[in-house]
Order: structure tokens, then C-alpha cells, then sequence
């Protein structure tokens, strides 16, 4: 078996029409916009705006909470009007936002900058899931999930690149110019997705009077205990993982190891750059394994990045960047692992009329940690705690892994991945 046949099957090959492709590309057109100011946003209110510490992240608490009330009118739209025109609404205005954002000159502005970009910049992934599900066949869904999960992260990581290589603090301008960047990036992502539009249509709902058809949906969607288990341990483990890496990792960075903020962009091109390199192998490695058992494992993977944050408070500057880097290879290899594997147990259980709910479900677990992650984040660095954040944060990632292994009981062999579809 040649390395191409071993990372890339011929039969997921063969899937990669043209159609996919383009979705694919538009993902990646997208994500380079995302990665040019992925991790500046405590930094930019905080150290060149001159907000408070408490102002900044509890903003991004609160706008995070602004996201999570939305959260489900996206779902409903998706169901409603197909996920191409919601997506192709939601980047317009996320490129609205961001416009907005770069010129933002007080708390105020601030604050509606932030409410604005929570509402519509994160609006297209719940719907860019259930169009990625109409894509692709049932027995390719994971792995297309892992594949395009590595095309984000290989967005964001040139996005990285090129905001490393240009932000300083000391000019404001610097900043300006990534957000408006970044505006036009969004734009010519939303050219791609429309050529899509013809495959977001509505599909035809189930006949018989199913109180799911309804304005009831969402009673509906709620009411499947599998869900609502995933959702909340999915809750838990983003608190320990990427709610935390958004709302405190950059202020750990400069504030407490008193590093350059350019070893951020650094960081993150490490993460990025292992999630390319590894993703297309891990995927392989978790086919038709327990997506549960797998969730789990990446919560202890997230929990060794932070306890190695810890550790790097007692070492020399450049042998606590080597060990940071070396963690965020764990990180990113956990991130790997969760992508595909969650997304895929989502639309595995979720029926094709309330799939845009279902992934808006899944998404509130980024609304609600991007809400409450901050919080805890302000706590420790306002109390001069900010050296004990990592191990809390370490904590909260392993009872997430706990609540995945709880899920698992409930799951048939099939739903937890241990048997292709269609094959009970």
C-alpha cells in the first residue's frame, strides 16, 4: 500500500468531486481571514486599546453569551432556508462587523463591535457542517469532517503567519489592517460558497404529523437525551480546551511568562501546523474506533498542554518555549481527534430535517464555554492567581473526558463509531 492509498483511500478519493473541492477551498479562503487575528482579540482591547484587563475579557465573556442566544435562530434558519443562504448572510455581515471592529475607539464601540462579530462571525460553521453532511456519503462523513478540519487549521496557520510577520503592539495601525484584511478574505470565501447554492436547498421533511416538523423543533431536538449528554460534556471539555486557549493562553503568554506576544503567533503555527501534518493520519488511526473512548483521550491530551504551561513558569525563557511548542503538538493532535470525531457523532444521531438545530446545538458548547472560560480566566488573573489558571483549566479538561465515557452506555455501536452505517 503506497503512502497516498494509506492517508487518502481511493474510495474517499474518488468522493472529492468538484463540488467538494470548491467547499473545501472556500473553507480555507475563510479560515485565512480567521487566522489573521485569531488570538489578538484580549490583546488588542487590552494592551493597544488600554482596556482593562477585567473589561477585556469579560467583554469577550459577554459577547460570547450575545453568540449563544443567536446560536439557535442560525440553526433554525439553516432549517428553514438551507445552509447556503445562511452562510453566505453570515460572512456578509461578519465582514460588516469586522470593519466595524477596526475602528473601535471606546468601551462602548467596543462593546458593540463585539456583539456584532460574536452574532455573525461564528453563524456559518453550524450550517457549513450540514451542508458538508450533503456533500458527502454517510460512510465518508468523519473522515470529510477531518479533512476539513485540517483546511482550517491550514487557513488559519498562513493567516498566523502573515499576522506574526506584521502586528505590533506599539502600532495600532498594525492591527487595523489585519481586521480589514481579514474582511476581504471573508468576502471572497463567500464567493465560493455561493457557487454551492444549487446544494442548499431544502431537503423534504418526513410525513405523518412528527411534532418535530414544527415550530416545536427545538422541544424536539432537546428532548433526545444523547444529545443533550454530548452537548454538556462537550460543554465541560471546551472549557478545558479552546475556551480557555481563546480567553487567557496569549495573557499567560505576555503577562506571566513575560514573553513576546510575537511567540504566540509562533505557538499557533505550531498547532496549525501539526493539525495538517497529522490530521489525515489521525483520521485514519479513529475510523470505526469508540468516538466516545476517543473524546476522552483527547481531553488527557489537552490536560498534559496546560500542565506543561505550569511547568514552563519554572524554566528558562527558551527552554519554556521549546516545552510550550512541544505541548501544543499534544494540543493540536487532541484537536485533531475531536473535529471529525465529534461532528461525525452529531450527524450520526441527528435526523436530515433538524440537522441545522443539531449543529447549532452542537455549537452553543463554543457559545457557552466562550461565555463562562473568560469569567474564570478573569478571576484568576484579577485575583493574582493567573500562575494556578493552567491547572484549573487542566482539571475542567479531564472531567469533560470523564462525562464522554459516561455517553458511551448510551450510544449504539454504530452511533459511537465502532461499526460502519448500515452495517447493524
Amino acid at each position: 500500500m503506497n503512502l497516498l492509498e494509506s492517508l487518502i483511500p481511493s474510495d474517499f478519493r474518488r468522493s472529492l468531486d468538484a463540488r467538494l473541492r470548491r467547499f473545501f477551498i472556500a473553507t480555507f479562503i475563510n479560515c485565512v481571514g480567521t487566522g489573521l487575528t485569531l488570538s489578538l482579540y484580549v490583546v488588542y482591547l487590552h494592551n493597544v486599546h488600554g482596556f482593562s484587563t477585567t473589561f477585556s475579557t469579560l467583554l469577550l465573556a459577554c459577547a460570547a453569551l450575545a453568540g449563544l442566544v443567536t446560536s439557535p435562530l442560525w440553526g433554525s434558519a439553516t432549517d428553514h432556508f438551507g445552509p447556503v443562504k445562511v452562510i453566505l448572510v453570515a460572512l456578509v455581515t461578519n465582514g460588516a462587523s469586522l470593519v466595524y471592529w477596526a475602528y473601535i475607539h471606546s468601551e462602548t464601540s467596543a462593546v458593540i463591535g463585539a456583539v456584532l462579530l460574536a452574532v455573525f462571525g461564528n453563524a456559518g460553521w453550524g450550517p457549513g457542517s450540514t451542508l458538508l453532511v450533503r456533500l458527502v456519503a454517510p460512510q465518508h462523513r468523519q473522515r470529510a469532517y477531518g479533512f476539513n478540519f485540517m483546511m482550517v487549521n491550514l487557513g488559519i496557520g498562513f493567516g498566523g503567519l502573515i499576522s506574526a510577520s506584521v502586528v505590533n503592539l506599539h502600532d495600532p495601525l498594525t492591527f487595523r489592517r489585519l481586521y480589514l484584511g481579514n474582511v476581504i478574505v471573508t468576502l471572497l470565501a463567500s464567493f465560493f460558497f455561493a457557487t454551492l447554492w444549487k446544494y442548499g436547498h431544502l431537503r423534504d421533511r418526513p410525513r405523518g404529523g412528527d411534532d418535530s416538523t414544527t415550530s416545536d423543533g427545538w422541544r424536539v431536538v432537546f428532548r433526545d437525551r444523547r444529545l443533550v449528554l454530548y452537548v454538556s460534556a462537550s460543554l465541560v471539555l471546551m472549557l478545558g480546551g479552546y475556551g480557555a486557549l481563546d480567553s487567557g493562553f496569549s495573557l499567560f503568554v505576555v503577562n506571566n511568562l513575560h514573553m513576546s506576544v510575537h511567540i504566540i503567533g509562533v505557538v499557533l503555527f505550531v498547532n496549525t501546523s501539526t493539525i495538517v501534518l497529522a490530521q489525515l493520519v489521525v483520521v485514519n488511526i479513529v475510523e470505526r474506533r469508540s468516538r466516545t473512548r476517543v473524546l476522552a483521550l483527547v481531553s488527557t491530551l489537552w490536560a498534559v498542554f496546560w500542565i506543561a504551561l505550569a511547568i514552563s513558569l519554572h524554566l528558562s525563557r527558551v527552554v519554556a518555549v521549546v516545552a510550550i511548542c512541544a505541548a501544543m503538538v499534544v494540543f493540536a493532535i487532541g484537536e485533531t481527534m475531536l473535529s471529525p470525531v465529534g461532528q461525525a457523532l452529531v450527524n450520526e444521531i441527528a435526523p436530515e430535517h433538524l440537522r441545522g438545530r443539531y449543529n447549532a446545538a452542537q455549537g452553543l458548547t463554543w457559545g457557552v464555554s466562550g461565555s463562562i472560560a473568560p469569567a474564570i480566566t478573569a478571576i484568576f488573573f484579577d485575583n493574582h492567581l493567573g500562575d494556578w489558571w493552567p491547572v484549573c483549566v487542566a482539571g475542567l479538561s479531564l472531567v469533560g473526558g470523564a462525562m464522554m465515557l459516561n455517553l458511551r452506555r448510551r450510544l449504539t455501536t454504530s452511533e459511537d463509531g465502532r461499526a460502519r452505517p448500515g452495517v447493524l
